[in-house]
């Protein structure tokens, strides 16, 4: 099971109405993307080198999401929200490395 799995659950075609809700959309979408993570299936260093491009880039795109909302006033759901989805990116991130580190024909 992916650590993303919550996210692809998610309803992203829902409009946005205020400038929180479109950030929130955006996070959703990061995480709805990374739903489709399969980990389990790494087979080659090639698999390890996108997997770990595609977390560097969601937990940039976070962070971008949240750069851009601070000229807003910032809503505790938005910041849990980004925490826990930059926590499933480390943790993500954790498994691949350790997984590559553990494995002759990767590490």
């Amino acid at each position: 099971m992916s650590l993303f799995s919550a996210f692809s659950s998610i309803d992203v075609s829902i409009q946005a109405r205020t400038p929180t809700d479109a950030a929130a959309k955006r996070l959703d979408g990061i995480g709805h993307v990374l739903s489709g993570l399969d980990i389990s299936g790494i087979q080659t260093q090639a698999d390890v080198n996108r997997t770990l491009w595609t977390l560097d880039a969601a937990s940039k795109c976070v962070r971008a999401v949240l750069a851009e909302f601070r000229t807003q006033p910032a809503t505790e759901q938005l910041v849990r929200k980004s925490r826990n989805l930059i926590d499933l990116i480390e943790r993500a991130r954790d498994q691949v490395v350790s997984f590559q580190a553990h494995d002759p024909v990767l590490g």
